[in-house]
């Protein structure tokens, strides 16, 4: 089964944004989700359409199953 952690922000001009992360480490928790996406906002790591990242909106975990076929 394949996880991806999903980091949802908002940036300054309001714009809702989602950063992936494949395979997890297990066992995270919410306020370490937290501490790692506010750093993310203090460094201002990442800019969309000129605008930096403002708020930490949530996060989830993602899983699916992928059944792949050979043809």
């Amino acid at each position: 089964m394949a996880k991806t952690l999903e980091l949802a922000f908002e940036t300054a001009a309001g714009k809702s944004v989602t950063l992936s992360v494949e395979e997890p480490r297990e066992g995270i928790t919410a306020a370490q989700l937290l501490a790692g996406m506010q750093t993310i906002i203090a460094q201002n790591i990442f800019e969309v359409q000129g605008s930096s990242f403002a708020l930490a909106k949530g996060a989830r975990i993602v899983e699916r199953n992928v059944v792949e076929y050979q043809l």
